[in-house]
């Protein structure tokens, strides 16, 4: 039998080896931690173009986190016990049905902002059936990928100012003038797209992936998806189709993404005599910001589409 003073040392070893753990899980709250900050409503972002809006809209009364790290194509998220603790915590989760179904299967719709119910969506990609290739997700017919569209996500930064200012009364102001001044920015980035994008001389898009739709359809470019899915192989005859129509158009640049294998776009880009080039699709955090890298996909545009000055 452990004697009185045997139990008091191994509580005391368990009570700290409870408080390391604690220490240790808190250390990574920064992506994938609790929100939690002195009191501040807890905003739990899915991935990096809404943490960025949080973060911007939230401002210093909210305490924002990601469920997807850095260098994690969001697609692919799996939730552990702490994210999803995390998820059961929050004031507030803004998320996009449709790109994580992980995600959309967790989130308490009482206490969650799903961004595409505050813009006009677009219809997912309608080829690749033959290829046995599916969309992110059989729940959703449209594209999810609207924060590639500035004008877009302006919109949905004000409804987020909305929702944030009715969970947070005292700071009810604050929420509402960050938005403003967020989408007042988007408004700028959206006004230099379509003046950089206005005299190209192509104007069809070719890219690996089809997380394009919202921007081509912004800055009327015409989007050529070789797949719906960034991890699928496309059909020799969706490839054939493809290279068909950028030999046609001249096309000279196949975009890749920084997250997507580039074997695919390559490969077309060999058999129609262009190059490849990288396109942010901005699904997780760029070297800057949102708008940042937003800017740096305008000048990749120009340069691969042949844009006047």
């Amino acid at each position: 039998m452990m004697s009185g003073l045997s139990r008091s040392y191994a509580v005391g070893l368990l009570a700290g080896a409870t408080l390391l753990t604690a220490t240790a899980c808190g250390a990574g709250s920064a992506e994938t931690g609790s929100a939690a900050g002195g009191g501040k409503p807890a905003v739990v972002a899915a991935f990096y173009p809404l943490q960025w809006l949080s973060q911007q809209v939230g401002g210093p009364d909210a305490a924002v986190s990601v469920l997807t790290a850095p260098g994690v194509e969001p697609h692919d998220l799996e939730l552990g016990a702490h994210q999803m603790a995390e998820l059961g915590e929050a004031t507030l989760t803004v998320y996009i049905k449709g790109v994580q179904p992980a995600v959309d299967d967790a989130v308490d719709p009482e206490r969650a902002f799903d961004a595409a119910t505050a813009v006009t969506t677009l219809p997912a990609g309608d080829h690749g059936a033959e290829a046995g290739e599916e969309g992110h997700d059989h729940e959703v017919s449209y594209d999810p990928h609207l924060w590639l569209d500035p004008s877009r996500l302006a919109t949905v930064a004000v409804k987020l100012g909305e929702r944030l200012a009715a969970a947070d009364p005292a700071h009810a102001q604050g929420y509402k003038d960050r938005a403003a001044a967020t989408a007042a920015s988007l408004g700028t980035l959206d006004k230099e797209f379509a003046q950089g994008l206005t005299t190209c001389r192509t104007r069809s898009l070719v890219t690996a992936h089809e997380a394009f739709g919202y921007l081509s359809d912004r800055y009327h470019l015409k989007q050529v998806g070789i797949t719906l899915d960034p991890d699928a192989e496309p059909s020799p005859a969706r490839l054939a189709e493809v290279a068909k129509l950028a030999k046609d158009e001249k096309v000279t640049t196949i975009f890749t993404e920084s997250l997507a294998n580039p074997k695919v776009a390559q490969v077309l880009a060999d058999e129609v005599g262009a190059r490849t080039a990288v396109l942010d699709p901005l699904e997780s955090k760029p070297s800057g910001d949102y708008l940042s890298a937003m800017r740096g996909n305008l000048t990749t545009l120009r340069t691969a589409l042949g844009c006047g000055a």
